[in-house]
């Protein structure tokens, strides 16, 4: 009885170490970004009775490879132009269910939490003479891998309200 309790624990080891150091998929070479929508969203009335308006970019993976992804984690890191400094940042897990080879997954939107405020209407702060574009770059990681960056787009100067 022992024995054969030792030979199922030894065995579910063997499978759980196995699985822990399966290699992850390459996602700077397996997923491809499409159908990307870059703009300042309107994120509504603040603090103050403001406007406020919060970069955001929108896209589409595809699988590109010839396996299937699943549990992916998407950061998006938003910078103003000509600034090194991160000015905002979104985080998603996405494909619960792998998306399978040469498939296209569903729209992913990402918004950064900071952006501009103004009395302005938001169509005229887009215009305004302090107004900064910005940029973001999208980094994923898959398993235990290492984050990397798979697109980067300079934010449109344009009003997106969904």
């Amino acid at each position: 009885m022992v024995r054969s309790f030792m030979a199922v624990l030894s065995l579910v080891a063997l499978v759980a170490g196995g699985s822990a150091c399966a290699s992850s998929a390459d996602v700077g070479t397996a997923l491809q970004i499409v159908d990307v929508t870059s703009g300042w969203f309107d994120a509504g009335i603040v603090e103050g009775g403001k406007n406020k308006l919060v970069p955001s970019v929108s896209f589409r993976l595809t699988n590109v490879s010839d396996r299937e992804i699943g549990n992916l984690q998407l950061n998006a890191v938003f910078r103003r132009v000509n600034e090194a400094e991160e000015w905002g940042s979104a985080f998603v897990r996405v494909f619960r269910e792998p998306l399978g080879s040469k498939r296209t997954g569903d729209p992913i939107v990402m918004r950064s939490p900071l952006g501009y405020t103004g009395d302005e209407p938001r169509a005229q702060m887009l215009q305004n003479s302090q107004f900064v574009d910005a940029t973001v770059q999208i980094f994923a990681k898959h398993g235990s891998a290492q984050w990397v960056k798979i697109g980067e787009y300079r934010i449109r100067r344009q009003l997106l309200t969904s």
